[in-house]
Order: structure tokens, then sequence, then C-alpha cells
């Protein structure tokens, strides 16, 4: 569905080029929910823009829906939808004018626009608000309003741009569902980018992360966690204890990076949950009495602690987008 080699776009500024995105490659397959991450600066947004035929690449190629990024950006947007992460709609208009106006705008008859845009309030739960101004919707309602206006022309691709972003938990979680409907039932194919770790890792079947305008890291969210070097365990043993519990953890298969403290033992080991039974089952048996155990998986904040020394939140870095 998507399909880019060495896609690039320098900005010119009064202190010199900047480079925002420098040979970005990456593949979507059709079906695919892809989560895009990358700390603020990183090239994500332009990136973005590039695919959505809203840039003009520098140097590279792509194909989006099949269509040619450079020589066919028309065939490109009738393939795809965008939903911006502020949203497209007009406040005091009302959500069946709004609904009918985008689809007219994509050549669609007035009969096909009300057909579809029935079709897209009842799948996203917004059935009975086209009366209703969209300044009285809520954040919830409204967002997923601006995914009805992406797919109104039934595109395959569709691009989400922060799409809970100023959502409430439970309306966060709500969009969630209706999201993962959307791929499930149709088949859509969803490129999303996202600041929340934890919606990409609930959502994505693949998780493309990009730092300094370049990809540095892809694959399925536990695939990511994987390269961290093990689950982190943390065990609190009686006083006097210590050293014999610290040898029976350092012979735990796979078990590396053994520290003590007053009363604990701290280490890492491939899996946790496997290696927690068998941890349990020698304690006992050289009579170590066991006061209290954590077990701490990696999180996609430490993949990216890991890959690029900082979060999503970091500060804006000037000049990159």
């Amino acid at each position: 569905m998507i399909e880019a080699r060495g896609l690039a776009r320098t900005f010119r500024s009064r202190g010199g080029p900047v480079e925002a995105v420098r040979g970005v490659d990456l593949d979507v397959a059709p079906g695919e929910l892809v989560g895009f991450l990358g700390p603020n600066g990183a090239g994500k947004t332009t990136t973005l823009r590039l695919l959505t035929t809203l840039l003009r690449p520098t140097t590279g190629r792509a194909t989006v829906g099949g269509c040619d990024l450079l020589t066919d950006p028309v065939g490109v947007r009738r393939q795809i939808g965008y939903v911006a992460q502020g949203g497209g709609t007009a406040y005091e208009c009302r959500v069946r004018e709004e609904i009918e106006i985008q689809g007219r705008f994509y050549g669609l008859s007035k009969a096909d626009t009300v057909r579809r845009g029935a079709a897209l309030a009842s799948r996203l739960d917004i059935a009975g608000l086209e009366h209703r101004l969209v300044r009285t919707l809520s954040g919830g309602q409204r967002r997923r309003l601006d995914i009805a206006l992406g797919l109104i022309h039934a595109p395959a691709l569709v691009f989400l741009d922060e799409p809970t972003t100023g959502l409430d938990p439970q309306s966060r979680a709500n969009l969630w569902e209706h999201i993962r409907a959307l791929r499930a039932e149709h088949g859509l194919t969803v490129f999303l980018t996202t600041h929340y770790l934890d919606e990409a890792d609930a959502l994505c079947d693949r998780v493309l992360v990009i730092d300094n305008g370049t990809i540095v890291a892809t694959g399925t969210p536990d695939e990511l966690k994987s390269r961290i070097s093990g689950d982190s365990v943390s065990v609190e043993v009686a006083p006097g204890t210590v050293p014999d519990a610290a040898g029976i953890a350092g012979r735990l298969p796979g078990a590396h990076e053994v520290t003590t403290g007053e009363n604990t033992i701290r280490f890492r080991v491939p899996r946790g949950d496997t290696a927690l039974p068998e941890l349990l089952r020698a304690l006992h048996t050289h009579g170590i009495d066991l006061r209290s155990v954590q077990v701490h998986r990696p999180s996609l904040n430490d993949v990216f602690l890991t890959l690029t020394g900082r979060t999503l939140r970091d500060a804006e870095v000037p000049g990159a987008a």
C-alpha cells in the first residue's frame, strides 16, 4: 500500500539548509495498522506531509495506493483519506452539512454522500447528531466526525495524525475500538501517528520509529521491546540471605546485570514470567524467605530511550518537524 525509497526533504532557512527527512525507506502492506512514532523534531510530520502529497520530496520516490507520489499526486489523493491532528471541521456548520460538503468535494453525488455518510455515522457512533452544530459536539464526537470525513470517499488507506490528542481516557478507548473495527471489518489500511506509547502498543500491528530524519527501528511492539536487554526482576529477601539469593538469581538461564542492595536483588532475564517460577522454587529449596518480587517488562518508552536517548515528548528541535 505504501512503498518509499530514499524519501528526503530539505528546507531552506536563514541559517542554511535543514534536512528534515534524510532518506526514509518504508513499506506498509494492505490491511496493516502501522504506527509511526518519533520524538518532536524527528521528521515525523514532514514524512506524513510527503506521503499525503502536501509536500514534494527533494529526492527519493514513493508509491501510495499504487500511484506514484511525483507523477500522479491526484491519483494518490483519490486513494487516501487524511485526518489531520487539528481536525478540519467548521464549528458553525451542522454535522450533516460537513459530511455532504466533503462528499461533494470528492465528486460523489448527493445520494451517494448521504448513503455513505449515514453508514459511517452509524459505524462511528455519531448517528442522530446530523442536525447538531459541530461546536456542540464533545471532543470524542468531533474526532469521530473527522474520521468520517476522511473516509467518505471509501479510501483504501487512511492517515490518522494524532487522532486521540486532547481526549479523555474513556473517549480515547472508545476511538481505539472504532479504529480496530474499521480495519477488521473493512480491511482498511491505517497509518497512525501518535505521541501515546500505550496507543501504539494497543493498536498497531507494526511500529516504525523515526529519529533525526531516518527510520531507526521497525517491528511489532513486542519485537521492539525485546531489543531491550530482557525483563527487570526485583526480589526482596530476608536479611542476611542476599548473597545466596543473588547466586541463585545469577544461575537462572540468561540472567545478567545482577545487583544487590540491603535486602534486595535486581537482575535481568529474557523472560521474567518464565524465570519467576524457577526462581521461587530455588529460593524455597534453599530455605530463603521471599518478602516480595516485581517483574517489569520493557515498555515502548524504554525502547525510545534506548534508540533515541529521549522520549516522545522532549522539546521541539528547531528547524525540524
